[in-house]
């Protein structure tokens, strides 16, 4: 007897979702609670897990169509997954969508066309294989370091850069790209959008419309910060188990400067202000499907440990796809640190229905004037976008000099001043 599978309920005011990958193919054994797909919604991505233990089943749509809360995406047989073999044929349903996302794959090795979906720890989602046939890389020489040892695109990217000898191995690509090559060899390649870069797109451009966007920048000299952090960080590591980074810190003093200064911490709603007693951090952090944007609840009322610990809390589980949905919702202000990738300086957008963001950059000595004399520090440029309907210039300038002053001087951090 078959068992349906049928999309979860996703969350609060969201019905829909794009499937963004199949975890499980039929014939394949499947536990209770097992994960068998993944959907990708406007925010984070999300594991279907099978209600009963079994062999699986037909699939009933493809990777990329839409489906709505309640709708059977597939079914689960009975049985202990022994019976594989006899279940292989009744995927006759799903002829169409199983070759779909395997033919894509197969010419690229020419000589395990099957290596796609059944070779691996785990069938390869869209955006892998994308990535194995740019870069010519063999999916079973990577290894994985994605959730139940799946390979991400982070790990092709590495295992391509380690061989940079393998290059060459990319040269068949144009027989299996789903692109028009010119005769000179040039070529391009469409890719539908993922839900959550839609969804992106559509609030960033949002904001633009909405909002009165400014942005003010400063520098931070970064020198006591960065001593702290070097005196105190296996101290800070072997008591708390997280390492002491520079979030923390940013995170506290973003916190003491939004309490005197409550606008940037507000919101616009109508023709309302509304002003937050607490902050509700929201950390931009990245994962394989986009930038995802979980909140530190009550960052005000926690130590630099705690931050630092939810922080990576929620790097890791970004990047495996585990973050909840409700972790996603609310926040007050946002911090957003580009400084990991490199960048100098930028102009970031607020985050609906926020008033502001703080947009961190890379650290760098420069020459600098302390007490009349020329000396080199590490320095730091802030930048603050803000909703000028609600922050006023003076504000803006205000809070930045605040943070400066906290970063400067950790221990204002400490006895709150």
């Amino acid at each position: 007897m078959a068992t349906e599978v049928k999309v979860p309920v996703l969350g609060e005011s969201i019905t829909e979702a794009t499937l963004g990958e199949w975890l499980k193919q039929p014939g394949d054994a499947v536990a209770v609670d097992e994960p068998i797909a993944s959907l990708e919604t406007d925010k984070v991505s999300v594991e279907v897990p099978s209600p009963v233990a079994g062999v699986m089943g037909a699939h009933a749509v493809k990777v990329g169509d839409t489906v709505e809360v309640g709708a059977m995406i597939a079914t689960i047989d009975a049985g202990d997954g022994a019976p594989a073999a006899a279940t292989a044929p009744q995927p006759a349903v799903t002829a169409s969508p199983v070759p779909a996302e395997a033919a894509p794959s197969a010419p690229a090795g020419q000589q395990a066309p099957a290596a796609p979906s059944d070779n691996g720890p785990a069938a390869l989602s869209p955006s892998v294989r994308r990535a194995v046939l740019e870069f010519g890389v063999d999916p079973a020489t990577v290894k994985g370091t994605g959730k139940d040892g799946r390979i991400t695109k982070e790990d092709v990217t590495a295992a391509a850069s380690a061989k940079p000898a393998a290059a060459p191995a990319a040269a068949p690509e144009p027989a299996v790209a789903p692109s028009v090559a010119a005769a000179s060899g040039r070529k391009e390649e469409r890719v539908r959008m993922t839900r959550l870069r839609q969804t992106i797109a559509k609030r960033l451009k949002e904001a633009q419309n909405t909002a009165a966007m400014l942005t003010t920048f400063n520098d931070v000299d970064m020198t006591a910060v960065i001593e702290a952090r070097a005196k105190y960080k296996d101290l800070f590591e072997k008591k708390h188990g997280v390492r002491l980074g520079f979030m923390g810190f940013f995170a506290k003093a973003a916190c003491m400067a939004l309490k005197d200064l409550p606008s940037v911490n507000a919101s616009i709603e109508g023709d309302e202000i509304v002003y937050h007693d607490y902050a509700d951090i929201s950390v931009a952090v990245s994962g394989p499907g986009g930038l995802v944007v979980p909140v530190i609840r009550d960052a005000d009322q926690m130590s630099v440990a705690q931050i630092e610990k939810t922080i990576g809390d929620f790097g890791r589980r970004a990047k495996d796809g585990s973050l909840k949905m409700e972790e996603m919702k609310g926040g007050t202000f946002t911090i957003s640190n580009g400084g990991v990738f490199g960048s100098l300086m930028s102009t970031p957008i607020i985050n609906p229905p926020q008033s502001a963001v703080l947009g961190l950059h890379r650290i760098e000595d420069r020459a600098v004037v302390v007490n009349g004399q020329i000396v080199i520090r590490p320095m730091m440029y802030l930048a603050l976008s803000y909703d000028h309907r609600l922050i006023d210039g003076r504000e803006a300038v205000t809070f930045l000099v605040a943070l400066k002053n906290a970063i400067e001087d950790p221990t204002r951090i400490l006895i709150d001043l």
